[in-house]
């Protein structure tokens, strides 16, 4: 992974999703070990929270999730030593392992190409956003109707960040893929 970075990109937040196939019988150890990590990272500056998402039935494939501030933040935490001394336990725990690093808006949209231009990303963020928005007040708001304004302010702000990023972001992408990722021209 490059630790270079440019003005552009050094702004804007990384996420950075670590898959480890974790042997069967290690799994209360990786638990363990994904714990004290994840409260090491934070201890860096730029870290901006982790997560562990663990198996599905009849797999062992965990992810662990780190979020920084920008490239640079990221850069520290994976040069320092007190993370090759938590890699380099690992040890027996792990059979396989795989990176995925996502920078700014495209950690919104799930699996994006990097070829994808920000002006599609934005349009498309505004039509999710519209789409979801205008649910809500069709069937949220009559419900709330009596709640105080913030509170129901907050609601919609969770529910609609909540949808875009986990439901209506993954499948506009899906639905639109060749738009934001057309093919080259020959």
């Amino acid at each position: 992974m490059s630790t270079r970075t440019t003005s552009t990109t050094a702004q804007q937040p990384v996420t950075v999703t670590a898959a480890r196939v974790v042997r069967p019988d290690r799994r209360e150890a990786f638990e363990q070990w994904a714990r004290e990590v994840q409260a090491l990272a934070a201890t860096f500056p730029g870290h901006l929270g982790s997560s562990t998402l663990r198996p599905g039935e009849g797999s062992d494939e965990y992810h662990l999730v780190y979020r920084f501030a920008d490239a640079d933040s990221l850069a520290a935490w994976e040069r320092s030593p007190e993370r090759a001394r938590m890699v380099d336990r690992l040890g027996d725990l792990v059979e396989d392992e795989r990176f995925a690093r996502v920078e700014g808006l495209e950690g919104f949209f799930g699996r994006t190409s990097p070829a994808a231009p920000v002006w599609r990303l934005v349009l498309l963020t505004v039509l999710g956003v519209f789409l979801l928005t205008s649910s809500f007040h069709l069937v949220v708001d009559p419900v709330v109707q009596d709640w105080p304004w913030p509170a129901r302010l907050l609601l919609s702000a969770v529910v609609v960040v909540n949808g875009l990023r986990f439901v209506v972001m993954p499948a506009l992408t899906r639905v639109f893929a060749r738009w934001l990722r057309p093919a080259p021209r020959s």
